[in-house]
């Protein structure tokens, strides 16, 4: 009887954990977007601190902090963000806006990053939209 008491309280706490999780987690809704909804994405600054510096950066000039996703359109934006660039051995172009968002594309700007960081940096951001249909607006905060 004790062993079965020990299981129901860890199962419930495990729920309960899980529940707080996905409340108080980012991005918390992953449902379809509304055109007046914009979710807000906690970019982790410590983890990739080139490309925050990247991105806020680039926000400070002008560029957009709210990217629109449009994954049909990446490969085409990457092309146009990147034309005219030329590599640098040793580092990856990071562009913002992205080339998944629909803000991406010519004009984007340009930043030369350590491939750790801008890989890193664009795999994080990947899975925490991953859930997100295109047309979602996600506003990028720092930390």
């Amino acid at each position: 009887m004790k062993k079965w008491t020990s299981s129901l309280i860890i199962v419930a706490l495990l729920a309960l954990a899980s529940y707080w999780f996905e409340q108080n987690g980012e991005p918390t809704d992953p449902s379809s977007p509304s055109d007046s909804s914009v979710v807000q994405l906690t970019f982790p600054s410590d983890r990739y601190p080139e490309t925050a510096k990247h991105i806020q950066d680039a926000i400070a000039k002008g560029e957009s902090a709210t990217c629109t996703i449009n994954r049909e359109q990446a490969e085409e934006n990457r092309k146009e963000s990147l034309k005219g660039i030329p590599t640098k051995k040793g580092y990856d172009r990071d562009e913002w806006p992205m080339a998944m968002c629909k803000e991406g594309g010519v004009g984007a700007d340009i930043e030369y990053i350590t491939p750790s960081d801008n890989r890193g940096a664009g795999s994080w951001v990947g899975n925490q939209l991953e859930d997100y249909a295109d047309g979602t607006r996600v506003e990028f905060m720092f930390k």
